[in-house]
């Protein structure tokens, strides 16, 4: 499998960032990891393997970057003002600069998906939901996508438009609603065992529903923990099956 890695300096973020490419053709993906971790934590835990076969035919190229979770919501040592601020520049950080890298790396007609695990899936709808002009799809996996449940009770007008369960019920721009209507690769997944939330999918999907978002929600079954292993299955067989 092709594999680089690649950095710079990010103006939005202020420090220094990694992303890892893995493949050489095929759609993008843009893969955000789960709660603090890094650009090589799909990797570590074997998910790139699992769906190498797809990137080694060409059917995806895969672009992963680092979470700065643990500079924002995980970070309890930070006033809560100061991590919905730092929220928003990483959605600056990946609308102003990585998407153009993807762009740079494929070519401008090459569609982009997001995709993300448990915190990693909030984050890949919220993305999706904001720049359905610069984002083709999204597949969330194992996501709980109401922000309130990791601000501790702060509440302030960036944690409201970064919370898809606050935000997207009042969404009447028609613009972005049309866009978001015509995108055919909408995919919310939950599994029903241990530690999953599969009611936090439904109520999305519900929100989906009544906005007229045309989407697959999948609740796999009660042998489908919040881990890797549900992860490995899902992901190949969406990656395959959808696209």
């Amino acid at each position: 499998m092709q594999k680089f890695i690649d950095s710079w300096y990010s103006p939005s973020l202020h420090k220094q960032m990694n992303i890892a490419v893995y493949g050489h053709y095929g759609f993008s993906l843009l893969m955000l990891p789960t709660a603090a971790a890094d650009f090589l934590e799909y990797e570590r835990f074997s998910l790139i393997q699992a769906i190498a076969p797809l990137i080694n035919v060409g059917k995806v190229k895969v672009f992963s970057i680092n979470s700065i979770n643990n500079e924002s919501w995980l970070n309890d040592s930070m006033h809560p003002r100061d991590k919905s601020i730092r929220h928003n520049q990483f959605n600056d950080y990946v609308f102003n600069e990585v998407l153009p890298f993807i762009k740079s790396k494929t070519s401008p007609e090459t569609p982009i998906v997001v995709s993300g695990a448990s915190f990693g899936a909030l984050h890949a709808v919220n993305l999706f939901l904001k720049r359905p002009d610069l984002i083709n799809g999204v597949i969330g996996m194992s996501g709980d996508y109401n922000l309130q449940s990791y601000t501790k009770g702060y509440y302030d007008q960036d944690v409201y438009f970064n919370n898809p369960m606050a935000y997207l019920p009042n969404l009447n721009d028609d613009h972005t609603l049309s866009l978001l209507r015509n995108r055919k690769n909408i995919h919310i997944i939950s599994g029903s065992g241990s530690y999953e939330m599969p009611e936090a999918s439904r109520r999305l999907s519900e929100v989906f529903n009544a906005k007229g978002i045309n989407h697959e929600l999948a609740i796999w079954g009660n042998d489908m923990p919040h881990d890797w292993p549900t992860w490995h299955k899902v992901l190949p067989f969406y990656l395959e099956n959808r696209f």
